[in-house]
């Protein structure tokens, strides 16, 4: 694929630095898959169309491959990777294992405040889904998971699903267009468990919620197959 014409000069902005504007940027382009797999990155070209010096995005380039979304190779085109099969399927896992225990403990008793914030995303999540907004619905979505984390007083955990999902993220994305409904229910029963002090039932929420993975895989790669591969 050639580069993409998408990108368009970006105003200053006082609280972010032009370093993490460019991988804003950058990232949201690659998650929401207008730069899909394949994609030809050329700093010089993208430097120009931002209107900003290589250096930023240099240091997005080099972010944006530490969570596996471009291949940096000496002497070759940078380019957006492909979604690898074992690195969602290793994620899943990792993801379950932890949020497994995060429910369990806020399964425990969260509190009223904390059971009223994910009454307003829930709320919020059926805007988006209405809407059809999935870039939206992305972010409340991990919203969502990460005030489970702090409800259940393992706030610092967030930063690891954060890191390990990011493998996940362009698929969970690109099944929205279809599957943003389907996600909202299993939050919604993940909660009213949640509320009923049954963590067994939210525990079992959860994996239905996480599981679902696999067939998603499949859909997703039949329709789109050039932008899968199994190694990783």
């Amino acid at each position: 694929m050639s580069e993409t014409a998408l990108l368009s000069p970006l105003e200053p902005m006082v609280r972010a630095s032009i370093a993490d504007q460019v991988f804003d940027v950058l990232h949201q382009q690659v998650l929401s898959l207008a730069l899909p797999p394949g994609t030809k990155m050329s700093e010089a070209a993208i430097a120009k169309q931002l209107n900003v010096s290589r250096q930023p995005v240099r240091d997005a380039f080099h972010r944006l491959s530490k969570l596996g979304f471009l291949l940096i190779q000496p002497q070759k085109a940078t380019q957006v990777s492909p979604i690898y099969i074992q690195d969602i399927l290793r994620a899943r896992f990792v993801r379950s294992s932890i949020e497994v225990e995060v429910i369990r403990r806020a399964a425990q008793g969260l509190t009223t405040q904390t059971l009223a914030q994910l009454d307003a995303n829930l709320a919020e999540q059926q805007q988006a889904v209405a809407s059809a907004d999935r870039a939206r619905f992305h972010r409340l979505d991990d919203a969502f998971h990460h005030l489970l984390c702090q409800g259940a007083g393992v706030g610092f955990v967030w930063k690891t699903l954060q890191e390990n999902k990011a493998h996940t993220d362009r698929l969970r994305y690109l099944s929205l267009s279809e599957g943003s409904a389907r996600a909202m229910q299993g939050h919604i029963r993940i909660l009213a468990a949640l509320r009923a002090r049954d963590g067994e039932a939210a525990v079992a929420e959860l994996r239905s919620h996480l599981g679902r993975i696999e067939g998603i895989i499949a859909d997703l790669r039949a329709a789109n197959a050039a932008w899968f591969s199994d190694e990783g």
